[in-house]
């Protein structure tokens, strides 16, 4: 690798968040039977024209706007001619020379140095339909079927410029990019239902070279994983064929993700897509006043939401980045701080419990019967002094089961921690009384040994004893000994 540079470029499909199709009423549900949400529209059917979706427009400039570009005052449709089943028109509806966004970028942070990747354009276009392939791989498919419901879907095309020089870095700026999308409200994101789709540009040059070597595009990426290992095995693959005397073959190829290889699917050499403008569709002006009444209505994005934690919440960096992964988690630490004050507390318990539930249980923060008031709550009962931290936990385990008032879990389940001095001293007695040793090895200067007797003590009052007094107590009864 030391002797070659890779070069790769990215080109991200978005599908927007919209309940009807880009140019025709079909609603935009996933899951629902094949071959169910269409018309005449969306199925290419002749003499069926379509009305351009507003909202998608919308949704566009605000991506656009997230992601630093211009917003271009003008531009139009265009058709892009090639034949493949899952298009039933013959050519996709897209913009070509003039995309309603360009000249964009995203800063990512690797190994602890931030880097920016320039953004060339983001453009608007029609989803085909789906193929859905007879076989354990496109590769050896007996045969394909056709899905037509998400053709006529609406999508924005994000295509960088080719600035990104390895597997991990393209990883990260797509992780970014999902971030930021989602924090905007344009798209729902799911790889896993292909609202998010990545093709890798991927070439290799001599280190040193102005020159672009010879690129493949890499298909079928479904998961942050999957891009960077076929970028990584593209770029390995190709050093051997030019290390070999060989020449890299422009082709399009497919990840097979059970072998951890690429594998070619059809060449690409000099493909002509004979683009030329829709005539069914007008040219599209933007206006200033709206592309700025946009930018005012976006939320505080990932960047800025983080730097508030750090600054006014008083977050260390870790913590912001883990807190603001998600728009999701953000907003759920937001609110319970609105209720409860301490900002690390909230944080840790985010952090720690929630998350670890969450991915116990494979639920979205959405799906969890916590809400930000419950865990305000629980804290509460923390701090003044009801429950201990250990029986908060157990107590939590519950709110997330059942969603039930922590107040009301402690009171049911007789949870409230023993804070009676009284009642503390005769149970440490007893516990000191049966552990002679202990308490011998402690007097011998073992400061470890009074763990073990605070342990007993809780094990007495099954956790319900509060810590830090019958460390106190304990202390005490020990040096009068």
């Amino acid at each position: 690798m030391s002797k070659y540079e890779a070069v790769i470029g990215l080109e991200v499909h978005v599908e927007l968040k919209t309940k009807t199709k880009i140019f025709c009423g079909c609603p935009t549900e996933f899951g629902a039977e094949p071959n169910t949400n269409v018309c005449p529209i969306c199925l290419g059917l002749p003499g069926s024209t379509g009305v351009l979706n507003k909202k998608v427009v919308e949704y566009a400039i605000k991506a656009g706007l997230a992601l630093n570009c211009e917003i271009a005052g003008y531009n139009k449709f265009d058709r892009k001619n090639y034949y493949y089943p899952d298009l039933p028109k013959g050519f996709q509806v897209s913009q070509y020379d003039y995309p309603i966004a360009f000249n964009g970028y995203l800063d990512i942070e690797v190994n602890g140095e931030t880097k920016r990747i320039g953004i060339e354009r983001l453009h608007i276009e029609e989803d085909p339909g789906k193929l859905v392939h007879l076989g354990e791989t496109i590769t050896v498919a007996q045969g394909s079927l056709i899905d037509y419901n998400r053709s006529g879907m609406p999508l924005v095309e994000i295509v960088t410029k080719p600035v990104i020089h390895s597997g991990e870095e393209a990883r990260v700026y797509l992780e970014k990019l999902k971030q930021t999308l989602e924090y905007t409200g344009v798209s729902d994101v799911k790889m896993e239902q292909g609202s998010l789709r990545c093709d890798a540009n991927v070439s290799v040059r001599p280190v040193g070279s102005e020159k672009l070597g010879t690129k493949t595009e890499i298909k079928n990426l479904n998961s942050f994983r999957a891009v960077q290992r076929a970028i990584e095995y593209e770029i390995a693959r190709q050093i051997d064929v030019l290390e070999d005397g060989e020449k890299v073959i422009p082709e399009t190829r497919t990840w097979d993700e059970n072998k951890g290889i690429t594998l070619s699917m059809r060449n690409k050499e000099n493909p002509d897509y004979r683009c030329f403008t829709e005539a069914d569709l007008p040219p599209l002006d933007v206006s200033r006043e709206w592309v700025e009444e946009l930018r005012n209505s976006l939320p505080e994005l990932p960047d800025a939401r983080k730097k508030r934690l750090i600054e006014v919440d008083g977050l260390p960096e870790y913590d912001a980045t883990v807190i603001t992964s998600t728009k999701a988690l953000a907003d759920f630490y937001d609110r319970t701080v609105e209720k409860y004050k301490d900002a690390k507390t909230v944080s840790n318990w985010i952090m720690g419990e929630f998350s670890r539930l969450l991915n116990a249980n494979n639920l979205e923060v959405s799906e969890t019967k916590v809400t930000p008031d419950g865990l305000a709550k629980l804290l509460g009962l923390i701090e003044n002094g009801t429950i201990s931290g250990k029986i908060a936990k157990q107590v939590f385990e519950e709110m997330f089961s059942t969603g039930d008032d922590p107040a009301e879990i402690v009171k049911k389940k007789g949870l409230v921690q023993i804070s009676d001095q009284g009642q503390l001293e005769g149970i440490i007695a007893e516990v000191i009384a049966n552990n002679p040793k202990s308490v011998e090895d402690y007097k011998n200067g073992k400061e470890k040994a009074i763990g073990f007797l605070v342990g007993q003590v809780m094990k007495a009052t099954r956790g319900k004893a509060n810590p830090g007094m019958v460390n106190k107590l304990l202390k005490e009864k020990l040096d009068q000994i």
